[in-house]
C-alpha cells in the first residue's frame, strides 16, 4: 500500500511519519484491497488548545474511498483513532461486500 503523509503548517518528524505508515499497515489485515492511503496532518488555530492535532486520513479502496478525520492533544492519538474508524468502516465495507 502507498502511504502519502502531508503535514500542514509543520514538519513532520520521520519517526511520526513511520508510526502513521506502520499503524496504516495493520489495516491490510482487515481488508486486502486497500490500494493507497493519503494523511494529512495540521495544528489547528491557536483557540482550539489542548486538542488542535488534526489527522484526516482517505483510504483509497475499490469502489468508494473511505475516510476518517479526528483531533486529539498529539498526532499519534489522532492517527490511531482516525485509523481505528477506518478499520470499523472497512469491516462494514467487507461485510457489504460479502452479503
Amino acid at each position: 500500500m502507498n502511504v502519502n503523509v502531508q503535514s500542514i503548517h509543520f514538519d513532520a518528524d520521520i519517526k511520526l511519519v513511520n508510526f502513521i505508515k506502520e499503524k496504516l499497515g495493520k489495516l491490510t489485515l482487515f481488508h486486502d484491497g486497500i490500494l493507497a492511503s493519503d494523511v494529512t496532518l495540521r495544528v489547528g488555530p491557536e483557540g482550539e488548545r489542548p486538542e488542535n492535532k488534526h489527522a484526516e486520513i482517505r483510504l483509497a479502496v475499490p469502489g468508494n474511498d473511505l475516510f476518517a478525520k479526528r483531533k486529539a492533544v498529539s498526532f499519534e492519538e489522532a492517527a490511531v483513532n482516525a485509523i481505528e474508524a477506518l478499520r470499523n468502516q472497512l469491516e462494514k465495507d467487507k461485510a457489504k461486500v460479502r452479503g
